[in-house]
């Protein structure tokens, strides 16, 4: 009785690369798109993206998903076709073919999550056909047929058949590769994955097939592998170019060359990916967490060893290797994180395909200018603003940008731009602007909206625009106006990252909403300080600066309250500053003045939270406060600097726009 072959590991891999792929295939057909739209052909944006869904197609093959092999198939076809016709791509037939790209990843997140994939769609596969057939017209004639058997002819569809006599039609040799896995091969680096790697110089891989064998010495796990494969080489030179695999290789198909292949010259463009390990997340996830553990660890032992020296022990050779943990641990944090960085500018690889979409819905010109450079992001903070992202795009194209004839009548470019820049604000901040062109934000219409008064600066007409529920549409379309888009901008930038959001309009020139995000949010350097006998902490990337208190130059502005008491206004560098005591926001009890004043910014004002005593700077490992029940205004999560105590890590400016939030309602 043969064995049941096990795919889940492989699964796994296709996950890892099918992301990527798609990527790779949505950028090079709206390269192709614009090249179109110039009048040009886009032959290199064609062979990418034929290579990548060529890639998809064997590797949804591997692991059994027909739905996207069917789709992928067709999809390869029809730009194989175009190739070889020396044919430029229709925008129609880049639409349909975009179309079928979606419904690939629709199909790939239901694998990810565990659900049903979904049998390719008959009306997008009718399509797909079509736009073959009228870019290649006859299918071309094989002079020889497939020299397989039987047991292996029966796992092929109609389109492996196809692809492989369309490949001896052009002048390419079939072959099969049947190749046996073992422990043995496996710790020399011999695998299925290495194979497929190491195959790309040499053939195309049409089709892998797992197969069932009775175990043997050769075959310990009763498992082999069949690829067909095209390539212009003979058996021999593949063999001798792959010696460590044990393949076994047979003709299955040859003929006199008839017409240009695609292929020899997609090998060319392939870059070959050395040096490169995928992990998933989780692993990553996992390595943070045991990383963060020992931080709190060496908080602990810090703790101890000064125990130690208030009792008169000798502690100077231990203090000395405390030393030298903290500085290996601040080595491996650095190093973890860079594993998890990824760059902004994949995180930003599929807006383009957004503002195409959103172009089409609207009916608006719009040229999107990216200039994010290489900077990078922690994958859980790239994950959270993303959503924030589009929504700000959308914004952007659908409200701030005009139509076509409304610019041309202000003297205005009938293309309107959307530009997005990026660049690393300090050691651990984000900074990263959506700028447009456009008509920029009425305030009087926001604060009709609203029902509130016209704001007169930008930070306060951002206050109304982040309203819960707010919309200056009056109709909601596929696009805009269900009053959900700016609250959940702030919400992601400001409460979940304790970043910032800004604004900067101008009526009739366009708009820039900026955010502001820290790199990495799980292990970050911080200001411990203690207010009125407790300790709190507060992420360095957020305080501009510390500056000392003097009781007696300072004080109270009229109408600048805190819940008790009035702030107090201190001279700096000239300018007022208007200083908060922590003391007072959270109603503790202490007769000693506070000394400095942690200095924020907050809707680009200065603020200062006084604090009675400043511990020191060192990093942390911060727990967020998911649970509503818990969770607290101005509180972005808790650690634990080693004596099993959780201290509160503090979002100040969250904490100042509250407490001036009231004045401002009182």
């Amino acid at each position: 009785m043969s064995a049941k072959v096990d795919l889940s590991e492989f699964v796994v891999g296709f996950l890892a690369e099918a992301d990527e792929l798609i990527a790779l295939a949505s950028a090079s057909l709206l390269a192709a798109e614009n090249a179109s739209k110039s009048g040009n052909g886009s032959p290199r944006a064609v062979r990418e993206a034929f290579r990548a869904l060529h890639t998809i197609k064997g590797l949804a093959a591997m692991v059994n998903v027909e739905p996207i092999v069917a789709i992928s198939h067709r999809m390869e076809a029809s730009l194989r076709a175009a190739d070889q016709g020396g044919t430029r791509l229709q925008l129609e037939t880049i639409d349909l073919l975009l179309k079928g790209l979606r419904a690939i990843e629709q199909r790939v997140r239901a694998l990810r999550e565990a659900k049903p994939v979904p049998d390719a769609s008959a009306a997008l596969l009718a399509s797909l056909d079509a736009i073959e057939a009228g870019q290649a017209g006859a299918d071309p004639k094989a002079s020889a047929a497939l020299e397989l058997d039987e047991a292996v002819l029966s796992k092929l569809h109609t389109m492996d058949r196809d692809q492989l006599l369309q490949g001896i039609a052009a002048g390419r040799t079939a072959l099969r590769a049947d190749f046996l896995p073992s422990p043995l091969k496996a710790s020399a680096g011999a695998t299925i994955t290495t194979l497929r790697e190491q195959l790309k110089p040499h053939a195309e891989i049409v089709k892998v097939l797992p197969l069932s064998v009775p175990a043997s010495d050769a075959a310990p796990g009763g498992l082999s592998f069949v690829l067909l494969l095209l390539t212009s080489l003979e058996p021999a030179q593949l063999a001798a170019a792959l010696p460590a695999f044990g393949l076994t290789l047979q003709l299955i198909g040859r003929s006199v060359p008839t017409a240009p292949a695609l292929d020899p010259e997609l090998e060319d463009d392939r870059a070959t990916r050395t040096g490169l390990v995928r992990v998933e997340v989780s692993r990553l996830d996992d390595a943070m967490e045991r990383l963060s553990a020992l931080i709190v660890t060496r908080f602990r032992l810090a703790h101890a060893v000064s125990e130690l020296a208030a009792s008169g022990a000798d502690v100077r050779l231990l203090s000395q290797i405390v030393g030298e943990n903290a500085r290996q641990l601040r080595d491996l944090r650095t190093a973890v994180l860079q594993v998890r960085m990824v760059r902004v500018a994949e995180v930003l690889e599929r807006v383009p395909l957004l503002v195409r979409g959103l172009r089409r819905n609207t009916g608006k010109q719009v040229r999107l200018a990216l200039e994010v450079g290489d900077v990078e992001v922690d994958k859980a903070v790239a994950e959270r603003i993303f959503p924030a992202i589009v929504h700000l795009v959308r914004n952007a194209v659908d409200h701030a940008l005009e139509m076509p004839a409304e610019r041309r009548a202000l003297g205005k470019s009938e293309e309107g731009l959307l530009r997005i820049t990026c660049h690393q604000r300090s050691s651990n901040q984000l900074e990263l602007a959506i700028e447009d062109d456009g008509r920029g934000v009425d305030r009087q219409n926001v604060a009709q909206r609203a029902g509130r008064e016209v704001p007169t600066t930008d930070a306060g007409l951002l206050d109304l625009l982040c309203t819960p529920g707010l919309s200056t549409r009056d109709e909601a379309t596929t696009t805009s106006g269900r009053g959900m888009g700016m609250d959940i901008v702030r919400r992601v930038a400001v409460n979940e990252l304790g970043g910032e959001l800004l604004l900067e309009t101008r009526p009739g020139r366009g708009s820039t909403f900026t955010l502001r995000v820290p790199l990495t949010i799980t292990i970050v350097d911080a200001f411990t300080f203690e207010c009125a006998g407790q300790r709190f902490v507060a992420p360095v990337s957020l305080v501009e600066e510390i500056i000392e208190l003097d009781p007696l130059r300072s004080t109270h502005g009229p109408g600048v309250r805190t819940r008790r008491s009035k702030a107090s206004i201190v001279q700096r560098r000239g300018e007022a500053l208007a200083v908060l005591q922590l003391a007072e926001l959270f109603e503790l009890e202490s007769k000693v003045p506070a000394t400095r004043a942690l200095v924020i910014r907050r809707g680009g004002e200065a603020t200062g939270i006084a604090v009675h005593k400043l511990l020191g700077q060192q990093e942390v490992v911060v727990r967020p406060m998911d649970d509503a029940l818990v969770r607290v205004t101005g509180i972005a999560g808790a650690t634990d600097l080693g004596d099993g105590r959780p201290t509160l890590v503090l979002d100040l400016a969250q904490l100042a726009g509250a407490a001036l939030g009231k004045e401002a309602a009182a």
